[in-house]
């Protein structure tokens, strides 16, 4: 095989009919969204049944939905503005939140003299409930929760309506970064009742560079990003028009397929797991991520049996073989540091062993994860 991407968790292939909805937005919808002649037009009504449609899916109001750069732009605009305009002083969160929300309040107590607190969590990541409504028993003035339903490294999934109850039984406002799990499972915000989340196109077959901000009705947050009027007078700056319905084009066939790429999916999370434990029996799992209840379909974070020295070459000799995949999230790919998530909840010793995370979609197939794992058994044995 030439090659084999397994890290969709990072970003995912865009399907062909999100390509051709862009193709035509790009070619015949090219007008400014905010212009009143008949071009401008057309492209406000591409615009706005863009947000019609993902508002319905997730049975969310259109007004709800603010079209954004990404996760990580919905995630500073909801937890700045939140501090700046609605008087939050105090954000209860984890030490395993993306990086756009960690290094976010990082700088919010830093420069704007928030106080944060941070939940505990068990061995296996998953943050305890039961710490985090003692921290909302005794809260220091307005609260902010924000804890991600699916996290990125591990595939842990949060209790997300436990956590929404809790907060409303302690008025807390509640964000949760939803990147990891918009388009791969079902929303409905009147069901789960949460005030702010983030969400990022390219996770779900999308293009890069869109996402989009829920933001509960009449919350008063103001925009982040000043100059016109743009997104209801909510995210200055002329929309991204062809990125927004490929946005809404893959949306809708994230949701229209969900049941069946989600087994199909699964299926392949499921056979990784088993075969990989067959042929590497030494292979340790991180977090929740082998198990099908409490982790997402999506991913497997794995720890082979391998010297520190040895995996230092892991990562290029898969690339050699034509295998994509990650240590963590592509985010932090850069930075030189070791997982900021794994160290939470890893000994040292645990450390030094190589950990690496696989990520499925509908596009791989089982001959694929073959390869891989025979791949993998090969260098943990040479």
């Amino acid at each position: 095989m030439e090659s084999i991407y397994l890290d969709n968790a990072a970003t995912t292939r865009v399907r062909a009919n999100v390509i051709a909805k862009m193709q035509e937005a790009l070619t015949s919808f090219y007008g400014n969204p905010s212009s009143t002649h008949s071009y401008g037009r057309s492209a406000k009504t591409g615009l706005e049944s863009a947000r019609k449609t993902i508002a319905k899916y997730m049975n969310a109001h259109p007004s709800e939905i603010i079209f954004t750069s990404g996760g990580t732009e919905a995630d500073n605009m909801i937890l700045r503005c939140a501090v700046r305009d609605l008087g939050v002083a105090t954000i209860i969160t984890s030490k395993i939140e993306h990086h756009a929300v960690t290094h976010t309040v990082e700088e919010l107590v830093e420069k704007q003299n928030v106080r944060a607190h941070y939940v505990n969590l068990d061995s296996f990541g998953s943050p305890d409930l039961k710490h985090l409504e003692a921290l909302l028993e005794k809260k220091e003035g307005k609260t902010l929760v924000s804890l991600m339903h699916i996290n990125n490294e591990i595939g842990n999934v949060l209790d997300i309506k436990a956590v929404s109850e809790l907060c409303q039984k302690y008025d807390a406002l509640f964000h949760s970064d939803t990147v990891q799990s918009i388009g791969h499972f079902a929303w409905d915000t009147q069901e789960t009742k949460v005030d702010f989340m983030a969400a990022a196109a390219h996770k779900f077959h999308g293009p890069k560079g869109v996402g989009f901000a829920y933001i509960k009705r009449n919350t008063g947050l103001k925009p982040l990003i000043s100059g016109g009027s743009q997104e209801r007078g909510c995210r200055a700056g002329t929309e991204s028009h062809h990125n927004i319905v490929g946005l809404e084009e893959a949306f809708i066939s994230a949701y229209d397929n969900l049941e069946e790429e989600k087994a199909y999916v699964m299926g392949l999370k499921k056979y990784f797991v088993d075969t990989i434990v067959q042929e590497i029996p030494e292979v340790q799992f991180n977090g929740h991520s082998a198990d099908l209840e409490k982790s997402t379909y999506t991913l497997v974070n794995l720890r082979l049996p391998v010297d520190s020295q040895k995996s230092l070459m892991l990562l290029f000799h898969l690339d050699i073989k034509g295998i994509a995949c990650s240590k963590g999230s592509a985010c932090q790919s850069g930075s030189g540091k070791g997982s900021h998530v794994l160290s939470e909840i890893l000994t040292d010793e645990e450390m030094q062993k190589p950990s690496l995370r696989f990520s499925f979609s509908k596009y791989n197939t089982k001959a694929e994860l073959d390869h891989t794992i025979k791949v993998l058994k090969e260098f943990v044995l040479q």
